[in-house]
């Protein structure tokens, strides 16, 4: 047995425990980040301020991140973006059924789901409007949610494939702008039950399949 054989288990416990300090200092720049963004928003916060957070260096930061719309991404990666397409794998299940009323019931999951999460949304429309780079993580976003509806997606003929997706971006696009109108400025005075409603209206019979001819 060569030296090298004795050393391996402690060296490679050694690496282990460098990739977990790494992995945990990741995780809680990610947290602080998170903090930061929705209480203060993401134009004030300077990476000075979420390395300070945790009580780390900017070059530690840097050792994780390009920069705040990396960081960014990587909360959408870990938490909103699993969240939201899981969501739209939960419409694709509705439109299966064809009926009014679970897709009204949708809507009001969608509804709640903003309001869970709209304590971030505030940083994530300012980073895509001031951030280039975020702008296409928000675009890939979108783009991403018809992929996750492929049942729909196999209803529609090969020819019409581009209206089905767009008509599935054009609703995650109105559902953001009315929460944003709706319960961040308060622009738009309804209650939660009759916007449901409202939406159910336009959008149940927006998404419904052509008929075959």
């Amino acid at each position: 047995m060569t030296r090298s054989d004795v050393d391996q288990p402690e060296a490679t416990r050694r690496t282990s425990l460098r990739d977990e300090q790494k992995r945990q200092t990741r995780n809680r720049l990610i947290e602080a980040a998170t903090t930061l963004f929705t209480t203060q928003g993401y134009a004030p916060v300077r990476v000075d301020d979420i390395a300070a957070a945790v009580g780390c260096s900017r070059a530690t930061f840097y050792l994780h991140f390009t920069g705040k719309p990396d960081v960014l991404r990587a909360i959408a990666e870990q938490g909103t973006l699993p969240s939201v397409q899981h969501f739209y794998e939960d419409l694709d299940h509705v439109l299966d059924t064809g009926s009014r009323e679970e897709f009204a019931a949708w809507m009001r999951r969608a509804i709640d789901w903003f309001q869970e999460h709209k304590d971030l949304l505030p940083a994530w429309d300012e980073a895509t409007t001031l951030e280039p780079e975020f702008r296409e993580v928000a675009r890939e976003g979108i783009m991403a949610l018809p992929n996750v509806m492929s049942s729909y997606l196999s209803r529609w003929p090969a020819d019409r494939q581009e209206e089905a997706r767009l008509r599935i971006e054009l609703l995650v696009a109105q559902l953001e702008r009315f929460f944003t109108r709706w319960a961040m400025q308060g622009t738009i005075d309804v209650s939660a039950e009759e916007a449901a409603n409202v939406l159910t209206d336009i959008w149940f019979p927006a998404l419904q399949t052509p008929k075959s001819k």
